[in-house]
């Protein structure tokens, strides 16, 4: 299925509607949780994600800003989806050996 194009520039929206940057497989959501989670300036993602221009960047936090509480809300699906697969794997048998040794609490 081919990339569906926004008012973003750099933006598209991918096969499962995900906004994503062009040419890459960069979501904005990735974007904005680097930016929240670490409190990084565009320049700063910059320094990170050196494969990405300044464009590119503030065009993902521009279409973030946006569409906030939808992005808000898939990020907090996702996470929420991680809990649960955690939850559902267990203890790893790694993490159980540790732990008999006493070297994890």
């Amino acid at each position: 299925m081919p990339l569906t194009t926004t008012d973003y520039k750099h933006i598209v929206l991918n096969d499962r509607q995900v906004p994503v940057i062009e040419g890459s497989t960069m979501k904005v959501i990735e974007i904005a949780m680097a930016q929240r989670a670490h409190g990084w300036t565009p320049e700063e993602i910059h320094i990170n994600h050196r494969h990405l221009t300044m464009g590119q960047i503030h065009s993902a936090l521009s279409y973030y800003w946006d569409h906030q509480s939808e992005l808000e809300a898939a990020m907090d699906a996702e996470l929420r989806e991680i809990a649960a697969l955690r939850q559902a794997a267990g203890e790893s048998p790694f993490v159980a050996r540790l732990k008999a040794q006493n070297l994890l609490p």
